[in-house]
């Protein structure tokens, strides 16, 4: 069955050159010029079903890329799961810290080569399907469990939201505990290449998941900053 895509995108050529070049690779590209469009197919998705993937660019005419991300991980049941790759003005930091915040499994600065756009799409799907297999068990820290089989993460029996791309960073680093990891190595580990030069995505992510996990996200226990170096995943938690 073809991957399924979503992508919400005013630049009708781009949707066009973007929907027949992935087309070659077995995925299928439903596209809406709107936010309004895009959501509504979320939030009704009928016969058809969710899509695999939903391609977000930053700039719509009729509501804010980031505000129709926050609005996607507001939705109810697996709608607000589906993973989102957000396209971004190059040179602008600031809108890439903020999508990744707000839910956003990863970004590609515009413009931008459809292979590129294709390897990110592909990550992203097999860091989803690789955390299914059926070899993966439940982690146990203390109070604080992570069910790879299921992809859900549960503190005092509380779930924790997560997103895809933030999951898969727990997993990688709660895998090695103990270990003083640095951003390239936990970057490497997860989407398999290290990170570009002034990049502070594991960063931002790593301050989302310490609010999901953690009792005091200010004075974390499980995820401790090592500073100059990375980040280290409390073997001793509670």
């Amino acid at each position: 069955m073809a991957t399924q895509l979503l992508m919400i995108e005013d630049d009708t050529r781009l949707a066009q050159m973007v929907g027949e070049y992935l087309g070659q690779s077995g995925m299928q590209v439903t596209h809406h010029a709107d936010a309004a469009g895009g959501l509504a197919q979320l939030q009704g998705p009928g016969s058809g079903g969710l899509p695999d993937l939903v391609i977000l660019d930053l700039m719509l005419p009729d509501m804010d890329g980031l505000e129709v991300c926050r609005r996607i991980r507001a939705l109810q049941g697996p709608a607000a799961q589906v993973p989102v790759l957000m396209l971004t003005a190059k040179g602008d930091p600031m809108d890439r810290i903020i999508g990744l915040e707000i839910g956003a499994d990863d970004y590609l600065p515009k413009p931008f080569e459809p292979r590129e756009l294709l390897a990110r799409i592909r990550a992203i799907l097999r860091r989803r399907t690789d955390g299914a297999a059926p070899a993966a068990q439940t982690l146990r820290f203390g109070s604080l469990e992570i069910d790879r089989d299921a992809r859900t993460v549960m503190v005092g029996g509380q779930p924790c939201e997560l997103t895809s791309y933030q999951f898969d960073l727990l997993v990688a680093i709660a895998e090695r505990a103990g270990r003083v990891l640095t951003r390239d190595q936990i970057m490497e580990a997860v989407r398999g290449r290290e990170l570009e030069a002034f990049d502070r995505s594991i960063d931002v992510h790593m301050g989302r998941i310490r609010a999901a996990i953690e009792q005091d996200a200010k004075n974390p226990r499980r995820i401790l900053t090592v500073r100059g170096v990375g980040y280290v995943f409390a073997k001793q938690q509670d």
